[in-house]
């Protein structure tokens, strides 16, 4: 079986779940590369608007396989710095082509999600967690640093400097419940109602045009990691004047108007 499955659970929206139930769905080689793979797939797929992220079972993703990540003979016979920088990079190119992706993500967090998994959930746009889902920085309790795959600079701007410190530093389990709390996640449904509120979040967005729900994502980021308000300002007086050349934003206004749904070409 692949470790990453693709499904269309409804018209544009494009569900990645991650397969290795028995392990937590926990990152080895073949998972972290199938991943990436379905992101650069995902990516140019125009028929696609809203990704879905989840993992197959009772776990979201807890982190790195520490039973083995798959390339060890490679590790052992070269320099460890350099083949074990290669592996963290491919890891972290992940949290790198979720941010960057085209279209928003909804993590539907649907089990533990520690390391790794966590740093999936910060990288994504909407988070959406089922009661059971446990979180947890991680990396600190295996010997490593907190700062890794991107939860250094993502999680701080999701949470607070505040809340992230302190997550980092202690890599201390949290629930469902206090993730929302601190703004983690923004809602928390029961088991099964998880994959049916990110559809409907999904459809939620989709009742947008689709170049400007792209511009919106990236200019969101770009905004966070913009230290000009003057700059920001500027970057969306002209995301405004794209968006309003395109037929979809005609076609969203007509729609309002008529008290209809739209329908949109991306043109």
């Amino acid at each position: 079986m692949p470790s990453v499955q693709l499904s269309k659970p409804a018209e544009g929206i494009t569900q990645i779940t991650l397969n290795r139930p028995d392990n937590l769905n926990t990152m080895n080689a073949e998972l972290v590369g199938e991943l990436g793979d379905a992101l650069t797939e995902i990516n140019a797929d125009r028929d696609c608007r809203v990704v879905i992220l989840t993992g197959a079972g009772r776990g979201f993703c807890a982190g790195l396989d520490l039973k083995g990540y798959g390339d060890d003979p490679e590790l052992r016979a070269g320099n460890p710095v350099m083949t074990g920088l290669d592996r963290q990079r491919e890891i972290a190119a992940l949290a790198l082509q979720l941010h960057q992706l085209r279209q928003p993500v909804i993590a539907a967090v649907n089990g533990p999600a520690a390391g790794g998994g966590l740093a999936l959930v910060c990288a994504s746009d909407i988070r959406i967690a089922a009661d059971p889902a446990i979180f947890a920085v991680s990396f600190i309790r295996a010997g490593f640093s907190a700062c890794d795959i991107g939860v250094s600079w993502l999680l701080p701007r999701i949470v607070g400097a505040g809340h992230a410190h302190e997550l980092m530093l202690t890599g201390r389990r949290f629930d469902s419940a206090e993730a929302l709390r601190i703004g983690l996640v923004t809602e928390v449904v029961g088991p099964d109602l998880l994959l049916e509120t990110a559809i409907e979040k999904a459809k939620e967005i989709m009742l947008n045009p689709p170049f400007s729900v792209e511009l919106t994502k990236q200019g969101m980021w770009l905004a966070v990691e913009n230290p000009s308000f003057a700059a920001a300002v500027e970057l969306e007086n002209r995301q405004q004047i794209l968006t309003s050349m395109t037929q979809d934003a005609k076609e969203a206004s007509a729609a309002f108007l008529e008290k209809r749904a739209p329908t949109y070409h991306r043109k």
